[in-house]
């Protein structure tokens, strides 16, 4: 079988230009739910455009399909798109790319406020459930593309977002491609998927693994994640499984791009399309994971207090406990330079995740992340970063 690209045009931002996006296809045309390989599993980098270590690992990831299509081993449908977001990439300024919030109109951040595939597809589903859970899957699935089938998009953004959302949908296993600032390796899942996802989560060697059944933001990998779960709870007398394995992964910061590191990732995600039965051949022993999963609502977003140059007393990987210094705050209009520094302590015992690499905040900008063991009373609600 051989690989298909399709091209994707999406409206005009102006005239006499044109953007588009590139899905590379892998495996069978369409997939069997019944067979043991009629699986689909869809794979997508930066749609944060100015995150470009995904771009790099898509990169070596497409060879490495390319050549197990050639030698027949791809047993499952892959949907490989290397770049999510065209829109973003061309969003410069000053040399500056900027292409987390879209510049057109909303100004919105491009990883939220995806559809919400359970409020569109619930009363079309709700006669032609059954006691079959696998009957049932497929035809949520088959509602899911019914209902963004019907969306006729109004601008470019939109457009952008039913072509992904399309062709993740009815997918068994999505893995979305991101990096924080400067950080070790994560992934953001639903708790219903753990340990399941012990393997990816092992080969990628990620430091921490947080759980959310609903973050707030209605990020992609939850648009197709927590749909099941509520679908599952509106209709309780029909056995609904959580159907699609969805993860966020945060591929340490946005300056880790290099051909060593995208290669091994790409290969670690390779290895997890193979241990799940998307291509044959054999993996090798599953590593040791670095990490268990702990509830979102443990770690603890450290914000600044007020403005002024970040000078850190940690870096990510140290572990800290309540009331360690993470970092001062130096007021630079100060005077008295013994009254210039404000102290930023943890909340929390656990790691350090993240800080940031741009060392001049204003009040109410993130500087860490901590990932700890205890859910936390304030982290509730919306758990994400604008």
């Amino acid at each position: 079988m051989a690989r298909r690209t399709d091209i994707r045009l999406l409206p005009a931002p102006a005239a006499g230009t044109t953007q588009q996006l590139l899905i590379h296809r892998f495996g069978p045309e369409s997939v069997i739910p019944e067979s043991p390989t009629g699986r689909k599993a869809y794979i997508q980098a930066s749609l944060h455009a100015d995150e470009t270590p995904g771009m790099l690992v898509a990169h070596h990831l497409l060879r490495l399909l390319q050549a197990a299509e050639a030698g027949g081993e791809v047993t499952g449908q892959i949907v490989l798109v290397p770049y999510a977001n065209p829109i973003g990439l061309a969003q410069f300024l000053d040399h500056t790319q900027l292409g987390r919030y879209e510049f057109a109109l909303s100004g919105g951040n491009f990883n939220r406020n995806w559809p919400d595939l359970a409020a569109l597809a619930g009363d079309r589903v709700e006669t032609r459930l059954t006691d079959d859970a696998a009957s049932n899957v497929a035809t949520i699935r088959s509602v899911f593309r019914s209902v963004l089938n019907d969306i006729v998009p109004q601008r470019a953004l939109q457009a952008l977002r039913l072509i992904l959302a399309r062709e993740a949908c009815d997918a068994d296993l999505v893995l979305d491609l991101h990096c924080d600032d400067l950080a070790l390796p994560h992934l953001f899942l639903i708790p219903q998927h753990w340990p399941q996802a012990q393997d990816l989560a092992a080969e990628l060697g990620v430091d921490a693994v947080l759980l959310a059944e609903d973050s707030g933001g209605n990020s992609f990998d939850e648009a197709f994640s927590t749909p099941w779960l509520r679908l599952a709870e509106r209709f309780p007398y029909a056995p609904i499984p959580p159907a699609c394995e969805a993860a966020t992964v945060e591929l340490r910061g946005w300056m880790d791009v290099s051909d060593l590191q995208a290669e091994a990732d790409a290969r670690a995600i390779f290895r997890t399309l193979q241990r799940r039965g998307y291509i044959a051949g054999q993996p090798g022993a599953r590593p040791k994971p670095r990490c268990d999963a702990t509830e979102l609502t443990a770690t603890d977003s450290v914000k600044s207090p007020v403005a002024g140059v970040v000078v850190y007393a940690v870096a990510p990987g140290d572990r800290v406990k309540i009331g360690d210094l993470i970092c001062e705050i130096v007021d630079p209009a100060a005077t008295d330079p013994t009254q210039a520094r404000t102290a930023v302590t943890a909340g929390t015992d656990g790691l350090i995740l993240s800080v940031r690499s741009h060392r001049f905040v204003t009040q109410g900008m993130s500087l860490a992340k901590i990932v700890g063991r205890t859910p936390l009373p304030h982290r509730s609600g919306y758990l994400l970063e604008d």
